[in-house]
């Protein structure tokens, strides 16, 4: 299972918010290419981006930062936030952006991520953003009537390569994922699903090993990186060994 840092980028700067709330928002780093690159040194396989002025405004905001970030490590990059057309997510391809992340198309225009599914193969992941399994839009601002399970399924027939799951409840809240739901999801579909949203521990990292034999393959830690809850490097060894491990100190760690 892979331990996937995230950057959330608000006005160019590495942020989290809380469950969500844009006016709840803590700046963590002013420069995302440091982070990505102390993640990339502490061991991560992939790196998860949002661009919240995007996901917020309908069209791709932080460009220039997601290019930066690309252009800066070797690992994979996924990127989400504003991903509402075609020409978009050619531009962040462009960019050596290697995963496009669609969430609001997905339910005003599943037409639309059919055919992405089909022009990207294997690039196109769909996230799925619930508050009491219903499906939220546009930046989390709108809440929609449509089962998360039942839109999983939709874009997995469509060739989605893969499911993010996130539960906004847990979000940037430290309180441990939404087990219960993660095994309804992952039960649901047959492409593998992320979960994200509530990690606040090692603990909270090993318990969704228990998962993955339902298809969960990873999971993105987010504010627990940034307060020092989670390191990631011990998170990486530990969930690769499957178990408890003494590690070596971390790397010192960006200001």
């Amino acid at each position: 299972m892979e331990v996937i840092p995230a950057i959330d980028l608000l006005q160019g700067r590495c942020v989290r918010l809380y469950q969500g709330d844009y006016s709840q928002s803590e700046v963590f780093n002013e420069n995302p290419v440091e982070v990505a690159r102390q993640w990339e040194q502490e061991g991560a396989t992939r790196l998860h981006l949002v661009d919240l002025d995007g996901a917020k405004e309908g069209k791709s905001v932080n460009l220039d930062a997601i290019a930066s970030v690309t252009q800066a490590i070797s690992i994979p990059v996924e990127v989400g936030g504003g991903l509402r057309d075609k020409a978009t997510i050619e531009r962040l391809f462009e960019v050596g952006v290697r995963y496009a992340i669609v969430g609001t198309i997905a339910v005003e225009n599943p037409a639309l991520v059919q055919q992405l599914c089909h022009d990207f193969p294997d690039q196109i992941i769909v996230g799925i953003d619930a508050r009491n399994g219903k499906v939220a839009t546009r930046g989390w601002l709108e809440t929609s009537e449509i089962n998360a399970t039942d839109l999983a399924q939709q874009m997995a027939g469509f060739g989605a390569s893969t499911i993010i799951y996130t539960d906004i409840h847990r979000d940037g809240t430290l309180i441990g994922p939404n087990m219960e739901a993660l095994r309804e999801m992952a039960q649901a579909v047959e492409i593998p699903v992320i979960a994200s949203g509530g990690v606040s521990s090692l603990t909270d990292l090993l318990s969704l090993l228990a998962l993955e034999p339902l298809g969960v393959i990873g999971a993105i830690v987010g504010r627990a990186l940034y307060t020092g809850d989670v390191s990631l490097s011990e998170a990486v060894r530990a969930v690769g060994q499957g178990r408890w491990q003494d590690v070596p100190p971390d790397p010192p760690r960006f200001a």
